[in-house]
């Protein structure tokens, strides 16, 4: 089995649970254990990076903050940050050769000194499969895997995520189903 970590996933619009209809996900782990990724163009408009910094006594950094993203289903209290990352802290997932996913604490505090990355999303939550519950999916064609673009998932608006990250490569993901056929 190939990983997908390090690609998106894109909803199709035979995608039957509404939680992830027009959702990209980056995978950041696939394996013949499961499978986890997070929702890169889910905004959560209850609660901002300010709200975040602000209720862990953290400096607030200069200049306009990203959205807080809703990053799946699972674990909606836990705080992740996919970035781009030069170095791969100590404390972090390595995804790509550039890009980590890191739960820890420190890479936030960075962050409100305005020495972290420069280019991050702050996650609450992830998505998660048990093993072949992914396959299963992608076999259902809900699913559409695509190589994951940086200028996607770092600085694209969020409600033009879903198009572009389909659009990249060439597929008007709203047609999407007009193509499928079955043997």
């Amino acid at each position: 089995m190939e990983s997908l970590a390090g690609n998106f996933l894109i909803s199709t619009p035979q995608m039957p649970d509404p939680r992830f209809s027009e959702q990209v996900i980056y995978m950041c782990a696939h394996n013949e254990e499961g499978a986890m990724g997070v929702v890169v163009n889910n905004p959560n408009y209850e609660i901002t990076l300010f709200d975040i910094f602000h209720g862990i006594n953290l400096p607030i950094p200069e200049g306009p903050l990203p959205p807080v993203y809703i990053g799946g289903p699972v674990e909606l209290d836990a705080g992740f940050i996919l970035y781009h990352a030069a170095v791969h802290e100590r404390y972090s997932l390595e995804i790509t050769p550039t890009i980590s996913l890191s739960r820890d604490t420190r890479l936030l505090e960075d962050i409100s000194r305005g020495q972290g990355p420069e280019n991050y999303l702050f996650l609450l939550g992830y998505a998660g499969w048990g093993p072949g519950q992914l396959e299963s999916e992608l076999i259902d064609n809900s699913w559409l895997t695509v190589p994951a673009d940086y200028d996607v998932l770092f600085h694209t608006p969020d409600d033009q995520k879903w198009k572009k990250a389909a659009q990249t490569f060439g597929i008007d993901i709203s047609s999407f189903g007009d193509m499928i056929g079955y043997a």
